[in-house]
């Protein structure tokens, strides 16, 4: 049988397989955002089997486990590491035209050398193969041999920095590995927990005592000084929606009061009114400090409440939703524009259909100061397939300028995630081979390779570091 993953796997054209192979393939990787844990990559441990690198933290394979039929003690319960990936395994076939299936072959391909194709019956082999490999596959050793030259790691507000701070001063540790400031926590003021959280967790790192939506913003701001000490200089929101409720201090005041006290839950016109104001001060912060905000909207948090009671959050149980209006956007970006605190902003909808409305309300509003200043960002939640970053680069390209865009960060919660670069680097060398082929882009490869360069690397390197 034919090889499953070759050297111009994806790669439709002759154009698209130059591209990726001169130009793409070695270029240093910058990740700008990922789930991954700093523990990790600090300790540098080699890791105990194949499932507690491939499964362990996987929400998207979960949720295929339990299409098929697949126990929840297979899953996160209690069942021998060597049964789950026998359930994956089994599972895995029946996921045709799914990315998941791809990519876990090219992990199996790049991490472990393995020719096989995952099932059922190659489970034991590759199992066996791939655990005896794994001892030179230490997160170090993984993020050296990518060329991975920095990775964002999402963070917090109230988490300890410590170990930021030691591998800031690591001499062995190849890659750059910065704290990505995640104030989510502190937008969702609907959440049960939320008085809990800013009383007792931010408030306490912060060393203020929160009550009013001033001593919110000097927490925020007094965080983001310990964040900036360690390199940082990107914040991250995943948001259910994007709305725009202006509202008066006093009001905001009466709503952070009534809530932080337990007098009751905000309405949704409260909700929106603290959100809108959160939003504003951060991308005025941000906009001062020169860091990038990154905002990715349209998710329902773990929609199944019983599962989450049970196993806790963020177990593969996110939705989409539509979560945003192009007017409501456009009002946000203007009440900044109008005030010169715009900062570099990276926007992504999980929801599909999104993307063009995104990208001509960005296009309003970028700046002669900074080049590709707003980004259309990529979603791999709901969009990581292959028609998905098409329709991403496609509006780039149609709205905005792709030769400007800054490609897309892996969202990684294992490091074998970061095949996904590659992954989006085939498809890009396709989507620009085709219109060479088509004759719809000169055949000038100094200038086709400068452009791919610049999409893979060049310009999330300018970006991330003006």
């Amino acid at each position: 049988m034919k090889k499953y993953i070759q050297d111009d796997f994806m790669l439709q054209t002759e154009a698209a397989k130059r591209l990726y192979h001169d130009y793409v393939a070695s270029l240093p990787i910058i990740d700008y955002r990922t789930h991954l844990r700093v523990e990790e990559i600090a300790g540098d441990e080699p890791y105990r089997n194949l499932t507690q690198l491939m499964l362990k933290n996987a929400p998207e394979k979960w949720r295929l486990m339990r299409a098929n039929g697949v126990a929840e003690k297979y899953i996160t319960g209690d069942a021998p590491d060597r049964e789950k990936f026998q359930k994956f395994a089994e599972t895995l076939p029946k996921a045709v035209g799914n990315p998941i299936y791809l990519n876990t072959h090219i992990e199996l391909k790049r991490f472990f050398g393995c020719e096989e194709i995952l099932c059922g019956e190659t489970a034991e082999k590759i199992w066996n193969d791939a655990n005896a490999k794994l001892k030179d596959l230490s997160p170090r050793k993984i993020l050296e041999r990518e060329k991975v030259e920095s990775l964002g790691i999402l963070v917090d507000p109230s988490a300890e920095l410590q170990r930021f701070g030691q591998l800031r001063q690591d001499k062995t540790c190849s890659s750059a590995i910065v704290p990505v400031f995640c104030p989510d926590k502190a937008l969702r003021i609907e959440d049960e927990e939320w008085e809990n959280y800013m009383k007792y967790e931010l408030g306490t790192s912060a060393g203020i005592e929160i009550s009013t939506m001033r001593d919110i913003y000097d927490a925020l701001s007094a965080r983001m000084d310990s964040f900036a000490a360690l390199g940082c200089c990107t914040a991250d929101h995943t948001l259910a929606a994007i709305g725009y409720y202006p509202a008066e201090n006093f009001e905001l005041d009466d709503i952070v009061g009534r809530t932080i006290n337990g007098k009751g839950r905000p309405s949704e016109k409260s909700r929106e009114q603290y959100q809108t104001a959160v939003l504003l001060f951060l991308a005025r912060e941000y906009a001062r400090r020169g860091w990038i905000m990154q905002l990715e909207y349209a998710v329902v948090r773990d929609s199944n409440t019983l599962r989450a009671q049970q196993l806790g959050p963020d177990k593969g149980d996110d939705c989409l939703s539509s979560g945003c209006r192009g007017d409501n956007l456009a009002r946000f970006f203007d009440r900044l524009n109008r005030e010169e605190k715009i900062p570099k902003t990276i926007i992504s909808s999980r929801n599909p259909s999104d993307g063009a409305m995104i990208a001509s309300v960005i296009g309003a509003f970028q700046g002669g100061e900074v080049v590709g200043k707003l980004q259309l960002g990529g979603s791999w939640t709901f969009q990581g397939d292959k028609a998905g970053i098409k329709a991403q680069l496609a509006n780039t390209a149609n709205f905005l300028l792709l030769g400007n865009a800054i490609h897309m960060p892996s969202n990684a919660r294992s490091l074998l995630y970061l095949n996904r670069h590659e992954y989006y680097r085939r498809i890009l060398c396709n989507f620009v081979g085709r219109m060479v082929e088509k004759g719809e882009y000169p055949e000038d490869w100094d200038a086709l390779g400068k452009l791919m360069e610049d999409i893979c690397y060049n310009n999330a390197k300018q970006y991330f570091a003006d």
